[in-house]
């Protein structure tokens, strides 16, 4: 394409910050850039017409984490770690509620809640581990987190007691990333939508950026794509979809809360009178590593069984919609923060906690700077 004289000296000249990605890390990156670069050019590209891969189709969980994910991330992390992602996420939420005000986002917060199988042997293992985990956590909240509830949802075919985290919450996804996107272009930070970056090539003052549509020279380039971070040669980590889906209005619907079970890998909450459920991902993980959003019939029929024969056994439901998202998830919990090369940074691999640490990844990748 051949561009304009104004369109190469309003958006492509001089440019000192370009953000790849204008989901929740790249967003947040562009903020803080402006707060303390007020005079810098800062520009963001997205190769959807929306925030592409999960800043738009998540599933507005404000979550740090079920007990039973914490006690499975000690497994591979040292108790030090736990608490470090744990505190992050929590902290990472507090930052995007003062960022943008819980009314914009349409905050709630009903806590969450994790259900187990019938003859699942973890709800005895997470039972028996609930205040070593507390105590764990109690640096970061001053009080214990997980506690033991009956079921008082209706729920079937799970066990008669719950866990439950008066801490957790439920936002908008829309709303947040809209205010986002308002904030963001208030501060005259420039967005352009539908460009795919295909390689950058850097020279010893600034960094060339090929596009689908044009090129350009930036000064720093930061990448902020997370699960299409490999696209652009980002070592360790992988695309992880998840598939969701959300039922037609409910009468009289008595849930509230955010919903865990199965470890996080299957997830739910009640939003606008509906159901929206989404996961499913371990029955299939190889298929399910990938950066092409769809369904399968493994999954969905998945989703549809457990909304029946769990969440609303005894109410009639359709399903009105079916999406999916793509996540960044890797062999450890901990985000990839660093400096590629002189003039090159990244802030990916969120592990399915965009929402809960974006806004905080986004800071820290300003600061690398």
């Amino acid at each position: 394409m051949n561009l304009s004289y104004w369109e190469i000296q309003s958006w492509l000249t001089n440019v000192d910050f370009t953000i790849v990605g204008s989901g929740i890390v790249g967003l947040n990156c562009a903020l803080h850039l402006n707060k303390r670069f007020p005079k810098a050019k800062i520009l963001i590209l997205e190769k959807g017409f929306l925030p592409q891969g999960a800043s738009t189709k998540n599933a507005g969980f404000a979550c740090f984490g079920s007990l039973s994910e914490i006690i499975d991330d000690l497994k591979t992390h040292s108790e030090t770690e736990v608490l470090q992602l744990v505190e992050k996420r929590y902290n990472g939420l507090q930052l995007l509620r003062q960022t943008l005000g819980d009314q914009a986002i349409n905050y709630q917060n009903h806590g969450g809640y994790e259900l187990f199988d019938p003859n699942d042997e973890l709800y005895d293992s997470c039972y028996s581990k609930k205040e070593e985990i507390n105590k764990l956590l109690k640096p970061v909240f001053n009080t214990n987190v997980f506690s033991v509830k009956d079921n008082t949802f209706q729920f079937k075919n799970i066990k008669n007691h719950i866990f439950y985290n008066a801490f957790e919450g439920q936002l908008d996804t829309g709303n947040m990333m809209a205010a986002l996107l308002t904030k963001t272009l208030s501060k005259g930070i420039k967005i352009l939508n539908n460009i795919t970056v295909n390689q950058y090539i850097e020279d010893a003052a600034s960094v060339k950026v090929s596009t689908n549509t044009f090129e350009f020279k930036t000064s720093k380039l930061l990448i902020a794509t997370n699960g299409f971070a490999s696209q652009l040669h980002i070592p360790n980590i992988k695309p992880a979809r998840s598939q969701v889906i959300i039922t037609k209005p409910i009468k009289n619907l008595h849930i509230k809360g955010t919903f865990h079970l199965n470890k996080g890998y299957y997830y739910f909450r009640n939003i606008d009178n509906r159901i929206l459920l989404g996961g499913g991902r371990h029955l299939d993980f190889k298929t399910e590593e990938t950066m092409q959003f769809g369904e399968t019939t493994l999954i969905q029929k998945s989703l549809e069984h457990l909304l029946k024969s769990t969440i609303l056994p005894s109410v009639p439901v359709e399903i009105d919609m079916k999406w999916s998202g793509i996540m960044g998830v890797g062999n450890q919990k901990k985000a990839i923060v660093k400096q590629i090369s002189n003039h090159v940074f990244c802030r990916v691999r969120l592990g399915g906690m965009g929402v809960a640490i974006g806004s905080l990844v986004g800071k820290d990748l300003a600061e690398l700077l």
